[in-house]
């Protein structure tokens, strides 16, 4: 890839973030003004002062209006965005770039979503006519993940056994993370028997193993690095930003073996470049992943760089990820616990990144974090866009 980035040339100076969940006694609007608020105050800045904004969503809404009327800004520009699951990621992407390129001074990024309205109980979405050609489309989302369990212990000859064990750690730690975090979906802890005793969804993929149907919002201000301290005496410097869609062979190619996502690779070697990582493992201090099953989790470990190939079950199982591991990942309750409302799971990864770097986390704060990734994927194994950040709290 060839992506010149964008490095320490903007900066987040204030985020907002909702309680995810069940929020049925909020509307999207009701969402989205709770978010900006939060930001706004933040920075101690007027949504007025704001020059452009990003919205991102799935399915709550069309174009910019779906922002701008509960906001009642006055013929500011909004531009709504959508990339699958990493819809957030990309209203962020889209900003960041908006203020690098010297056309505006502050932006807002916003993601929201509203799914439990919809009377479904998984993801919302309709596929576009295609020409039967992908037969991953025809699975749904945890089929589809499911996948990856089986093939992963027969290319690497694990156990069933010993990655069920993985699964169900992964599960346990992050309902453990997000039982800290009073703003996630799911804030208590679950036991091990309980997660893996729990009906089957898909595979062995049972109810503890998939991340939660959410409502939720998230926002980001974003400004010149320069002026950063203006708003804030802890801004958050911008690292990198890489984004990489897939081709959609996968379902088709006898050579792919649903134990690694290309995209996700792709996207971590150019965010690593620019940010100039050369050791992910040691380098960062936190990272908040894409974990919307629980073997994806596992397989993220190793397309990012975070441990070798055959290895991240047994880092996972070694506490390595946990929030006191070498390397803390989904510190606030990640997709699992956290929930995952579509438009906003980028930037809650983002807000996450926020508490933690400027040490405003409360009981989960880790000690002294420099640099934190944040990783969206969007699609399925076989096909999927990757978005990866590193951000920061020193400007080189």
């Amino acid at each position: 890839m060839a992506s010149n980035g964008i490095a320490d040339k903007v900066a987040i100076v204030g985020m907002g973030c909702t309680r995810f969940g069940e929020r049925w006694e909020a509307s999207t609007d009701d969402l989205l003004l709770e978010a900006v608020a939060e930001c706004l105050t933040s920075a101690s800045v007027a949504k007025d002062d704001v020059d452009a904004y990003w919205l991102g969503t799935l399915s709550s809404g069309q174009s910019g209006l779906t922002l701008s009327r509960p906001l009642a800004l006055a013929d500011k520009p909004v531009t709504r965005v959508e990339n699958y699951c990493a819809t957030g990621s990309e209203s962020f992407r889209n900003a960041c770039y908006a203020v690098a390129s010297g056309a505006y001074d502050r932006v807002m990024a916003v993601g929201v979503e509203k799914l439990k309205d919809s009377g479904f109980s998984g993801l919302l979405r309709t596929d576009p006519p295609a020409d039967g050609t992908a037969p991953e489309l025809s699975l749904t989302a945890p089929a589809a993940f499911s996948l990856l369990d089986p093939a992963y212990c027969t290319r690497y000859g694990v156990d069933p056994d010993a990655m069920r064990e993985a699964m169900t750690h992964v599960a346990w730690k992050n309902h453990v993370n997000g039982a800290r975090n009073d703003k996630a979906q799911f804030r208590a802890e679950v036991s091990r028997d309980k997660i893996e005793q729990a009906p089957k969804v898909a595979g062995r993929l049972g109810v503890f193993d998939c991340s939660g149907v959410s409502d939720g919002a998230a926002a980001a201000l974003i400004v010149r690095a320069e002026d950063a301290y203006d708003y804030t005496d802890r801004p958050i410097f911008v690292k990198a930003l890489a984004l990489a869609a897939g081709s959609m062979r996968g379902g088709l190619d006898p050579a792919y073996d649903f134990t690694t996502f290309p995209e996700v690779v792709a996207a971590a070697r150019d965010a690593y470049a620019q940010a100039g990582i050369t050791d992910p493992a040691r380098e960062l201090s936190l990272a908040e992943v894409h974990d919307c099953f629980t073997p994806t989790e596992i397989v993220l470990m190793e397309d990012l760089g975070f441990t070798e190939r055959g290895q991240a079950w047994k880092d996972v199982l070694a506490g390595d990820f946990d929030s006191d591991g070498r390397l803390p990942v989904n510190v606030d309750g990640g997709l699992k616990s956290f929930g995952h409302p579509v438009g906003a799971s980028g930037l809650r990864m983002l807000y996450e990144s926020w508490l933690q770097l400027r040490g405003d986390a409360g009981p989960r704060q880790l000690a002294d974090p420099r640099l934190a990734l944040t990783h969206n994927l969007g699609g399925r194994p076989g096909g999927c866009v990757s978005f990866v950040a590193v951000v920061g709290n020193e400007r080189s």
